[in-house]
């Protein structure tokens, strides 16, 4: 046993999980909190809990009695002597935290180990104060402890490594995975979140679609098993918002992690989510209300349609428009009266029309950079020219096999190139910076965010030179440093090598 006795101190959600799984890993737990009969009740709530999985079968009456009587409330700092590890896990507040530890370093062994579960603020600041910073580190979990299957062990700036790596193995004693992050902002998991919601975030900023919208694609089209509103809205703006702020400020306001104002406004009208009944979506009995998708258009297939020559997998959208009933056009130009279908990678529908000098009353963009057979969703974009009728020939055709369009104003990379190169980009610079692993930062992501693939392996699955020129066209038309690429993404684009790549 790596840590026979320690002290969760907060017995809230996140302190009586970790008690849970510290118990069922064989430890004795002392359970502290500072709010009077906290702790009691916390250790009573883990002791229904096990109640529950005895009557589930998951263990016997003999098992689940060690477990209650591995946890114990205490009162008093001064009850903790005896403990080998202390995690805290207290309000997320610097001051609050540095003197907790200030006072647990008088208390326990000199040999004791000291961790803190913030997820937001600096390890190294919170043992600035402390007689022997080495011996304390984060030891990140997420919310519900037992289920997350992930731990960021976080070192500080004067962490021991050899406090990073008992904490680790006491993690995989938990059932857990560790990995192991560098004292940055966010460190892994929140870190590399910040692409999900805040491009989403500008996406609607710019009108070009709605929240429901957004959420549908991302899940049809790329994946996702929560839209980015259903998950900030699960997680409440309360909970989010200031960690989009916290890690903008910390990074001393760089542009990839820009909040927006829309999440600001909401959590000022106290609209955060499932919790209060109202966020991007109002919630009846827990049951978000959304508004049913509008049916496409049935019209009379296009008299013809002409496919852009540079079109993103131009012979896909051959084969899709043909496969759909629609006459082709061979011409180098298109016909007067030809719908006219482009597929640009990064680039909006107005930046291709006027490049190619197209009749931009009848172009309609299509996002290909997902094979479509891969896709339960196609999505259109229009141009603020295009005809309404034209809008609706183009919706009609391709939902004529069945399958759900969204049809969107004209947006540099749609939406899902837009989200997923975010993503793999803020992934990649992470690397170059270090924070991380590409191993740890694949293991976090999946297991902390429940992404359909890690970002570098979405990067590798879409081609890092497709999200090199989504990323290098997106900067182009928003003149915005916030899509630069990372030079990890540029070389190992350049080079052909997979993003999961590391120098020898």
């Amino acid at each position: 046993m790596t840590y026979s006795r320690i002290a969760v101190i907060g017995a809230g959600a996140m302190g009586r999980g970790i008690a849970q799984i510290a118990a069922q890993a064989g430890s004795d737990v002392l359970l502290l909190d500072s709010f009077a009969g906290a702790a009691e009740r916390g250790r009573e709530a883990l002791a229904a809990q096990w109640q529950k999985l005895h009557e589930k079968g998951k263990f016997d009456e003999a098992h689940r009695d060690a477990l209650v009587a591995r946890v114990q409330a205490v009162g008093s700092i001064q009850d903790l002597a005896s403990c080998d590890l202390v995690i805290e896990a207290v309000i997320e507040d610097l001051e609050v935290k540095r003197a907790l530890f200030k006072e647990l370093e008088t208390v326990v062994a000199a040999s004791a180990t000291l961790a803190t579960n913030t997820s937001s603020l600096s390890v190294t600041a919170i043992a600035a104060g402390l007689q022997h910073p080495q011996r304390m580190a984060g030891f990140h979990f997420f919310n519900p402890v037992p289920l997350m299957k992930v731990v960021e062990v976080v070192a500080g700036f004067k962490t021991s490594t050899d406090v990073c790596a008992r904490l680790s193995a006491y993690a995989k004693q938990m059932g857990h995975s560790a990995v192991q992050a560098q004292d940055t902002p966010g460190f892994i998991v929140n870190h590399a979140g910040r692409g999900f919601g805040t491009e989403a975030l500008r996406i609607v900023g710019e009108g070009v679609t709605d929240f429901a919208t957004i959420d549908r694609i991302l899940k049809d089209q790329a994946g996702f098993r929560l839209g980015p509103f259903e998950l900030m809205d699960l997680t409440a703006l309360d909970v989010s918002h200031p960690v989009m702020e916290s890690i903008y400020r910390q990074y001393y306001e760089e542009p990839r992690f820009r909040p927006s104002v829309i999440t600001a406004q909401r959590l000022a009208a106290g609209a955060l989510g499932r919790k209060t009944g109202e966020g991007f979506y109002r919630y009846v009995d827990g049951v978000a209300q959304v508004t049913p998708e509008p049916a496409a258009p049935t019209l009379d297939l296009p008299q013809s349609v002409w496919v852009s020559p540079r079109a993103a997998r131009r012979p896909d959208v051959l084969r899709l428009v043909h496969s759909l009933g629609a006459q082709l056009e061979t011409g180098a130009t298109p016909s007067a009266a030809a719908l006219i279908v482009v597929a640009p990678l990064g680039f909006d529908v107005t930046t291709v029309a006027a490049v190619e000098r197209l009749d931009a009353t009848r172009t309609v963009g299509i996002d290909m950079m997902i094979d479509d057979a891969a896709t339960k969703r196609r999505v259109i974009a229009t141009n603020p020219a295009t005809r309404l009728d034209m809008r609706d020939t183009a919706h009609a055709l391709f939902a004529r096999d069945g399958k759900a369009v969204s049809v969107i104003r004209d947006s540099g990379g749609f939406v899902t190139q837009r989200v997923v190169g975010t993503i793999v980009n803020i992934a990649a610079d992470m690397c170059q910076q270090r924070v991380c692993s590409p191993v740890d930062l694949e293991t976090a992501v999946r297991l902390g965010l429940g992404y359909p693939q890690g970002p570098l392996a979405m990067g590798d699955l879409y081609g890092p030179t497709n999200m090199l020129e989504v990323l290098f066209n997106l900067q182009t038309v928003y003149g915005d440093p916030r899509y630069r690429p990372s030079p990890w993404l540029r070389r190992r684009g350049a080079l052909g090598l997979s993003l999961m790549h590391e120098e020898e």
